[in-house]
């Protein structure tokens, strides 16, 4: 198999980068609505975010760390591109004769705090999930692939949430709430993609075929800015 020689971007990689964005982009709209599953309460957005998730494994264990630190850089660029235009909307008054300023507020009008630590979790929930996906897949000579996604689902959705939570509601939440918050969200985005589990390891299969790549991350650099680094 191609080991990574190519730099060049597979139609694949293309729709899956588009996808990835789509639904972080997506989660972000629907984290403004709460929602009860049961006796757990949430945002909408975990119908949508542990996809990216899905598509960080997919990635990796195709394509490598490199391409995957491609995606999720890509992936913030877009995200603060719709944050940043949303909340230039929401500044600008509304027309005299518009009265849907109260629910466009409530979308768009995203406080700089949880901005902030949105885009700070992303970062290192993701990287994280690459890194252990990749580290995993070197040491386990390629096997294990469900053990090792959902592995690296647990730490990432781990590091995304231990950062996001406190960042964004500390101090507007009960700081005694804040640990069975973090193992709520944990554990439902871990079941998520453990439900998925078939799908993703088909969508796998099936990309290793199309594009012959199956990509094992020897002597790579992990330092998260080299993006030129394919």
């Amino acid at each position: 198999m191609n080991h990574n020689k190519d730099q060049r971007i597979s139609v694949l990689f293309m729709l899956y980068g588009i996808l990835f964005c789509v639904c972080l982009i997506t989660a972000n709209v629907l984290e403004t609505k709460q929602i009860s599953l049961g006796p757990a309460n949430m945002t909408a957005g975990l119908i949508v975010f542990p996809v990216s998730y899905i598509i960080n494994d997919v990635v990796c264990e195709v394509w490598g760390y490199g391409r995957t630190r491609l995606l999720i850089w890509m992936g913030f660029a877009m995200n603060f591109l719709f944050v940043a235009f949303g909340a230039i909307a929401d500044w600008i008054p509304g027309a005299p004769y518009w009265h849907g300023e109260e629910g466009f507020h409530q979308i768009f009008g995203l406080a700089p705090r949880i901005a902030g630590a949105s885009f700070l979790a992303f970062l290192a929930g993701s990287f994280m999930n690459a890194y252990v996906m990749s580290r995993m897949k070197l040491s386990s000579a390629g096997k294990n692939f469900s053990r090792r996604a959902v592995l690296s689902t647990i730490f990432g959705e781990l590091t995304d949430s231990v950062i996001f939570f406190p960042l964004a509601l500390g101090g507007v939440i009960p700081w005694e709430e804040m640990p069975s918050l973090v193992i709520t969200q944990v554990t439902l985005k871990t079941l998520y993609e453990i439900l998925v589990l078939p799908v993703t390891i088909r969508v796998v299969k099936f990309t290793k075929l199309h594009d012959n790549e199956d990509v094992f991350d020897k002597d790579i650099a992990y330092n998260i800015f080299k993006v030129n680094e394919l």
